[in-house]
Order: C-alpha cells, then sequence, then structure tokens
C-alpha cells in the first residue's frame, strides 16, 4: 500500500530496502474485514455460554435446559432477544455488557426497521413509519388512494411508453418497496414484477410503482399478525403463473407458508427456465416449496418446535400432483432437470404430502399475479394480514403467553 498523505518518513527508513506499510492492528467500522471479526468474537462469547450455533440460520443461537429456552438472533451489532427464562436471560445481558458493553433497549418495539407491537393475541409486526416516510418522501398526500397494488388490466414490457429521464428515482423507490414486503405479502408480486424493468425503467413502470404507493396509503400500518396460540401446524401453498412474463415466456413461481395459521415466509418469483406447459411451471413451483419447508422444519426444530409430518402442501393442478406422486418416466417430463424431482423425495420420505385446493382457495394466487379488488381483499384476511388498529383490543396490551423478546445493541 502506498504512504498515507502528510506521513513524515525519516531518512533511516526511508533508506531501507523494504517498504513501509500500516499494519491492521484492530477492525474499524467501513473495513471488509470488521464484520466478520465481530461476529467471530461474538460467536466465541455466546459459545462459552454453552448456546448453540444454527446450522440453518448462521444468526441463530439458542440455550434450552429443560422448560428453558433462550434465543438469540444477531444482525451485525443489533440483538434480538427472547425466552422463557428471564433469569438466564438476565444473566446473559449482563455477560454482553461485560464483554462488549451493549445498550439494553428494553422490550422491543422497533427492530431494523420492523416495528414491533403487542397485542393480548400475539404480536403485530408492520412497518408504518417507514412506509409513512415512503409516501412523503415521493410525495403522495395528494393522490387518491387505490384497492389493488397494481391494475390487473395493464400488462407491462420492457419497450413500453418513453424512458425516464433519471432512471435512479424509479430504482430507489422499488428497492424501497422491496424492503416493505418483509411484512407485506400482499405487495410480494408487484415488486417482482416492478423489479424486471430497472435497468431501463419507462414512464409507464414509474407510473405501475406510484400506483403501488397509492394502494399502500389504504392502510400503511397493515402487517402480519404472529398469534400466541399453542397451535404449530406448519401448512404450504404453491402456485405459478405459466409464462406470465410476455417478453421471456417465463413463469412466476409463488408459495406461502404459515405456523399455526400465521403467516412466516412467502416468495414470488420468475421461473429461471422456460416451461412448456402449466404442469410443468406448477411441478416447479412445488420443487421451491419444497425445499422450503425443509429448511424451515430444521429451523423450527433449532427453536425446539417439533413440526409433525406430513407437512401439507397445497397445489391447485390436479396433473402437477399426479407427475410429483406417480415415479414412473414420462415422456413429456424428461426435460426436466433431476433437482425438480426433489418433490418426490420428499414425499417419499413423509416430509410432505401434496392435496389439492381449487383455485378459489390457493392462497398463494396474490403471489402470481395481479387480482381484481374483491379477490384482493378476500385473500388479505385469509393470508393473515392485518391493520394494528383493526385489530380488537389494540395493540397496547400484553401477550398472554411465549416469549418475551428485548432489543440489545452494541454502542457504535
Amino acid at each position: 500500500m502506498r504512504i498515507p498523505p502528510g506521513l513524515q518518513i525519516s531518512s533511516s527508513s526511508s533508506s531501507t530496502a523494504s517498504p513501509l506499510v500500516c499494519k491492521l492492528r484492530k477492525s474499524l467500522y467501513g473495513l471488509k474485514q470488521a464484520s466478520r471479526q465481530w461476529f467471530s468474537k461474538l460467536s466465541d462469547a455466546l459459545l462459552s455460554r454453552g448456546y448453540i450455533a444454527s446450522k440453518n440460520d448462521y444468526s441463530l443461537f439458542t440455550k434450552s435446559s429443560g422448560a428453558s429456552l433462550v434465543i438469540l438472533v444477531v444482525y451485525v451489532d443489533d440483538i434480538l432477544l427472547a425466552g422463557s427464562d428471564i433469569a438466564e436471560m438476565t444473566a446473559l445481558k449482563q455477560f454482553l455488557d461485560d464483554q462488549f458493553k451493549i445498550k439494553d433497549l428494553g422490550l422491543v418495539h422497533y427492530f431494523m426497521g420492523l416495528e414491533v407491537s403487542s397485542h393480548p393475541d400475539g404480536y403485530v409486526l408492520h412497518q408504518h413509519k417507514y412506509t409513512s416516510d415512503l409516501l412523503e418522501e415521493f410525495k403522495c398526500s395528494h393522490l387518491s388512494p387505490l384497492s389493488t397494488p397494481l391494475d390487473p388490466s395493464i400488462k407491462l414490457t420492457v419497450d413500453m411508453g418513453d424512458p425516464l429521464p433519471d432512471p435512479s428515482i424509479y430504482r430507489r423507490l422499488v428497492g424501497k418497496l422491496n424492503f416493505l414486503q418483509h411484512t407485506r405479502p400482499d405487495v410480494a408480486y408487484s415488486v417482482q414484477h416492478l423489479s424486471q424493468f430497472l435497468q431501463t425503467p419507462r414512464v409507464p413502470h414509474m407510473l405501475a410503482a406510484l400506483h403501488v404507493l397509492r394502494y399502500l396509503m389504504t392502510a400503511p400500518a397493515q402487517g402480519v399478525l404472529l398469534s400466541n396460540t399453542p397451535d404449530f401446524a406448519l401448512a404450504a401453498f404453491s402456485d405459478s403463473d405459466w409464462a406470465t412474463c410476455a417478453h421471456s415466456r417465463r413463469s412466476v413461481t409463488g408459495f406461502f407458508i404459515t405456523l399455526g395459521g400465521c403467516p412466516i415466509s412467502w416468495k414470488s418469483k420468475k421461473q429461471p427456465t422456460i416451461s412448456l406447459s402449466s404442469v410443468e411451471a406448477e411441478y416447479r413451483a412445488l420443487r421451491k416449496v419444497a425445499a422450503e419447508v425443509s429448511w424451515l422444519v430444521r429451523l423450527l426444530g433449532d427453536l425446539g418446535l417439533s413440526i409433525t409430518a406430513p407437512v401439507p402442501v397445497f397445489c391447485d393442478s390436479q396433473a402437477a400432483l399426479h407427475v410429483a406422486k406417480n415415479p414412473v418416466f414420462h415422456e413429456r417430463m424428461k426435460h426436466i432437470e433431476v433437482d425438480c424431482h426433489y418433490v418426490r423425495d420428499c414425499l417419499s420420505s413423509g416430509l410432505i404430502s401434496l392435496q389439492f385446493v381449487r383455485s378459489s382457495a390457493q392462497l398463494a394466487d396474490i403471489m402470481t399475479k395481479a387480482l381484481h379488488g374483491p379477490l384482493h381483499h378476500s385473500l388479505l384476511g385469509k393470508l393473515g394480514v392485518f391493520s394494528p388498529s383493526s385489530l380488537k383490543g389494540g395493540v397496547n396490551g400484553s401477550p398472554n403467553s411465549g416469549p418475551t423478546p428485548t432489543h440489545t445493541q452494541q454502542p457504535t
């Protein structure tokens, strides 16, 4: 490395054969090594207290003994702590303070942009402040709200309309909407659809993005309810929209997974390859949800939850279910990659069970296409998407049972 400007070098040092360099004595913020070194030190400290690092999520640490369970989640220098053993949680916070000088922020209300509101039925996760700031940033106060995130009658293409004079505005908006879908599964498809036009955004694309903002105006505090009921039944819904992309003719995969009726995982994504039939598209969607269910079962096991197998996976394509259940070689399916047949492995091992569901009751339908107002809003209640003000009893109560999350942070 070069000598920093302003550093005075003595004549004796300049005459040496080897050039002078700077030696790294301590990792600081801004260096690529900083986060890795910090996480390594924190991991060693937690492991020394008997905590176990999860192999399914490297940011998750757990410690269980009998009825005692303490869960710790790390994101850089922000720590979320939950558990049923108050004494162990207090001792752990004191230990971390001795080691790293942390700040105890008390009961969790705000974590990484997510707002957590306590409720007698559990917790409501929403992004009210984030949504309000987003609407204010893009000056939406004079616009009227809309009932759906996208207009089903408008089909966006790559080359439609005039180019935007400043594409960075569209990219920033879509990026902010992407973060919002952590608590808003109802906008997952819209964000996936708008993300296809980031390279060369045009005026119709920006109008569609503003359409999403006008939809958010109807309920900016909307989020998901995590219930404290003792129901830990896992259920998954899988769907696809065949050849929905007008440019590439690729299909869209969508899945929605609930735990005790509460949404915990959802996704909307364009398939990487072209499916030659709607059956193939549905089968590829089943492969995605089977992998997600397999990971969730292992992750929930780290949290002390034993999921009863098989996990029901609901699909609205009878043909795709027959392909997954029938191990006989199919002439029309020979081009499908071997990894897609992972569904059969999960089915034969008893991890999942495939069940048919009518398209009208398919919850993942909202992840694959833009829906009309009545159908869109009829699915919101089934998805477990609520606004804190709409829940009976408000959001200032305390949960009846379950772990008590607290928030800690290492000073920057």
